[in-house]
């Protein structure tokens, strides 16, 4: 089974960008489908992104309008999210996520390998 770890959080200005990482370990990075989640205080946590095993063909939610990017470098065994345009509603615990087979959609249920998360901070 992989192992997950995000970095890259941090506290930023509306408007500002960062990048998010997540290094895989222990298993073979490219055979996962692989996620971007967040969760705000007091509200549920939600998917973003995924990017699929073999094609990296990348889905995102609607609602992102093109402000997020996911990729991923298997060769590293790393995945990314690169976010634009941050606002202080993106404040919020990000997570990268895991699953194995099956569809590859942003949905919280599907997947069952977590990383610890990272803080993003977005000051008005």
């Amino acid at each position: 089974q992989v192992q997950l770890a995000e970095s890259g959080g941090g506290s930023v200005q509306a408007g500002g960008s960062l990048r998010l990482s997540c290094a895989a370990s222990g298993d073979s990075f490219s055979s996962y489908c692989m996620g971007w989640f967040r969760q705000a205080p007091g509200k549920a946590r939600e998917g973003l992104a995924v990017i699929s095993p073999s094609s990296g063909l990348p889905t995102y939610v609607a609602w992102l309008k093109g402000r997020f990017t996911i990729s991923r470098d298997n060769a590293k065994n790393t995945l990314y999210l690169e976010m634009r345009s941050l606002q202080p509603e993106d404040t919020a615990t990000y997570y990268c996520a895991a699953r194995r087979g099956g569809r590859c959609a942003p949905v919280v249920g599907d997947f069952g390998t977590w990383g610890q998360g990272t803080q993003v901070t977005v000051a008005s």
